[in-house]
């Protein structure tokens, strides 16, 4: 996070997403809005959470973090909030999600442009409206990136910026200090979760099963995932042994960012840590099911997306419909260690 006058004429105040991956990848919005104009002031509004990602976000000017969760209308907050930003004076606002609440900070403060596409019945809050949609673009990367763009602009994935989290070596030096995981031979990085559901995730017996086989092979396992993954990181790291660490719950997303720059890959569900992983660096193993590469995609060039294309999928449902998880089950580990050891072999190898 750099800092840049509060007296600069022009004063954007992004409003950012809610979810870990939506957020990691509203910074190619950022990123295009310095390339574009880049004496403006880029403050953003965002969750509790998300300060510690935002810190490794260089384009960012100012973070105000509130107390704002999934589903959740808290009116206090809300107008504290939008008190903030009158205070602050933006020049315009740029909402990322397409909720009413999300509107509502940078209409009650009076920002004179609200840029942002309508959902739920915005009208009167976006008034600078863009048309942005999954069938003119079918990445999500691009459909945030555009709304700093002019009216019209329709860039490929190729032609936005895509997100780079500035990890630190300091902080991952003493990371590693604190969390025992010094040690020789490569690192893998395992994530299991994934927040909207179980038809997202690989089933835990094949995590275990992957993570007893890296192990084997001489590798490291750090496994990587929130408080409420705790009991599976657990599970996971006891099927590696001594050579698998689990950190579930025990970092939060600036240490994730840190350590995972030291990977030499991370295998991840289509996840919020997925795009952590691609954004700090790491090598990454994408395990899609449920949701498509073509819509949320690990963005770096050398990543490697297994999906199986299943007819059913992308469903983007939370629990399979059809009851077997075929998608998913379908993925043998067999596969993913394949893609691994053929890394190890040849470290160059871009995916």
């Amino acid at each position: 996070m750099t800092s840049r006058p509060t007296t600069t004429p022009e004063s954007i105040l992004v409003v950012a997403p809610g979810w870990v991956g939506d957020l990691v990848m509203s910074q190619s919005l950022l990123a295009t809005l310095r390339s574009r104009r880049p004496d403006a002031r880029l403050e953003v509004l965002a969750p509790t959470w998300a300060g510690p990602l935002l810190d490794r976000m260089p384009e960012v000017d100012e973070a105000h973090l509130v107390p704002i969760d999934h589903g959740r209308l808290r009116p206090g907050v809300l107008l504290r909030a939008a008190a903030r930003a009158r205070r602050d004076g933006h020049t315009q606002a740029i909402v990322t999600r397409r909720s009413l609440k999300s509107a509502l900070v940078p209409f009650l403060a009076g920002i004179p442009v609200r840029t942002g596409i309508l959902g739920e019945s915005r009208h009167l809050l976006i008034n600078d409206v863009r048309e942005v949609d999954g069938d003119s673009h079918p990445a999500a990367v691009v459909r945030l990136a555009v709304l700093g763009m002019e009216v019209g602009a329709s860039p490929t994935i190729d032609q936005v910026p895509w997100p780079r989290l500035e990890a630190s070596t300091d902080a991952g030096d003493r990371l590693v200090a604190a969390h025992g995981l010094e040690g020789d031979g490569p690192v893998v990085g395992l994530a299991s979760g994934a927040a909207f559901g179980p038809a997202k995730r690989w089933p835990q017996e094949n995590w275990e099963r992957l993570c007893r086989a890296l192990t084997a092979g001489g590798r490291r396992v750090w496994v990587f995932g929130g408080p409420g993954e705790v009991e599976e990181g657990e599970r996971i790291a006891a099927a590696g042994g001594p050579g698998a660490v689990n950190l579930c719950g025990r970092t939060d997303l600036g240490a994730v960012v840190d350590l995972m720059a030291r990977c030499d890959a991370v295998v991840s569900n289509d996840s919020g840590l997925m795009h952590v992983a691609a954004a700090s660096g790491a090598r990454v193993i994408a395990l899609f099911g449920s949701t498509s590469p073509n819509n949320t995609p690990p963005l770096d060039q050398r990543a490697v997306v297994i999906w199986h294309d299943l007819e059913c999928s992308p469903c983007y449902a939370r629990e399979c419909p059809l009851g077997h998880l075929r998608c998913l089950r379908g993925i043998e580990v067999d596969e993913v260690l394949g893609h691994i050891e053929r890394r190890d072999a040849n470290p160059a190898e871009d995916g």
